[in-house]
């Protein structure tokens, strides 16, 4: 519990503008329930907020209530009620960047509106007597606003299915290059933005120390130590209880994830409820119904162990880092590069070239060229590649008397 109310508190911290006043521990019943707590705890909870007149809301730690338990609260205390979905949508809503991003919180904000719709519908007919029909349509207001509502849904869902396609092209044009793609996640704020940023050097990349920093995939180049080209991911970080509905709006950002050659999955080893992060963070990749041989060839990552004195992994194949202060990177780029090239099939080859033929304009243009070893006496030159099995296959064909050594 003590746990909970500190992550509760970091997500409203993340909030420009917004203060944690007072926390308390009460023990909730079922949330589908008018109350999701015991008479007694309702009572004290109502004397504690009465006496404090800076008090603008109330965050309940809960996944969801329910539209007639946020109307009843809010009635009983004067103030605004949230739970877990409003306060983190409201980050997401802050957060988000790009038309996909702001699309996908729109599709999770669509069952909010329709609660607080059965509410002000509810709370109209109270005032009226019943629900009234509009200009002689035959609709009522309620069915009017749902109409609405399932129209501006499916505008949504078509826009995103739109972007999802062109993904979809990109993701087709970086497999004909043959990048391999590396997505980096984890629990939010484990400090995937500042691994990202270490492996890359890429300077533009400002990691800040809050909740759901990142919100939209992005893509990030960088090289192993045999110099080839990867492409690192950058993910949404993941919650516990995160609500089902935000889970499902940003599918099609995890839908990258599938598509991956390699996941790393990166962990604050520093935090208290680290072994519950992991948990959580294995059971979100579970549900995305990923391949087997991407859960299983997963390399887990535990950051931060410069806060900790001589931090040893427990866990087999584990790999201690510090993202922020570069300990441990470059035995983490070997363990990427490894599984790369299983991954992939790509092989790092040494092949004999004719100089005065195509062959090393060819290999520079299907493969990775790292060495070339000219030697003027005979015309040849040893080149030291890094290709993949189509490539190396198509390369055979055309030049078959090429020595080769693996």
């Amino acid at each position: 519990a003590e746990l909970q109310i500190a992550e509760a508190i970091a997500l409203i911290d993340t909030l420009q503008n917004w203060t944690v006043l007072d926390k308390i521990i009460v023990p909730t019943k079922n949330p589908d329930k008018k109350f999701i707590f015991g008479k007694g705890n309702f009572q004290v909870l109502t004397e504690k907020i009465k006496k404090m007149p800076h008090v603008t809301a109330v965050f309940l730690n809960v996944e969801r209530i329910s539209s007639l338990t946020k109307k009843e609260l809010e009635d009983a205390w004067g103030v605004k009620v949230f739970d877990r979905y409003t306060v983190v949508l409201h980050i997401f809503r802050c957060n988000a960047r790009t038309k996909e991003a702001k699309l996908q919180i729109a599709l999770a904000e669509i069952p909010l509106l329709r609660s607080n719709l059965r509410n002000e519908v509810s709370h109209l007919d109270q005032q009226r007597g019943g629900s009234r029909y509009i200009m002689g349509s035959g609709e009522t207001f309620m069915e009017t606003q749902n109409r609405l509502l399932k129209e501006k849904e499916l505008k949504i869902r078509n826009a995103l299915e739109k972007l999802r396609r062109k993904r979809s092209l990109l993701r087709t044009q970086r497999r004909k290059r043959e990048f391999p793609i590396i997505s980096v996640m984890g629990y939010t704020n484990c400090g995937k933005t500042t691994l990202i940023k270490a492996l890359t050097g890429e300077a533009e990349l400002q990691p800040r120390d809050q909740l759901f920093a990142t919100l939209d995939i992005t893509a990030h180049a960088g090289y192993l130590p045999s110099h080839m080209a990867v492409i690192y991911v950058d993910t949404i970080g993941f919650l516990t209880d995160l609500p089902h509905n935000l889970v499902e709006s940003f599918s099609a950002t995890l839908e990258e994830v599938a598509y991956s050659d390699l996941l790393v999955h990166v962990r604050d080893i520093t935090h208290p409820d680290t072994i519950l992060q992991k948990a959580t963070v294995l059971s979100v990749l579970k549900n995305l119904n990923l391949p087997s041989h991407l859960l299983d060839s997963m390399v887990e990552v535990h950051n931060k162990v410069d806060l900790i004195e001589r931090y040893k992994p427990t866990e087999e194949n584990a790999l201690a880092i510090s993202a922020l202060h570069g300990h441990g990177l470059e035995e983490l780029k070997e363990e990427i590069e490894k599984k790369i090239l299983t991954a992939t099939g790509k092989k790092i080859l040494t092949v004999t070239v004719n100089l005065e033929g195509p062959q090393l304009s060819w290999l520079y243009k299907e493969a990775t060229v790292q060495e070339v070893e000219v030697m003027p006496e005979d015309g040849t030159a040893r080149v030291k590649v890094i290709i993949g099995n189509s490539a190396f296959g198509r390369y055979k064909n055309l030049f078959p008397n090429s020595k080769i050594f693996v």
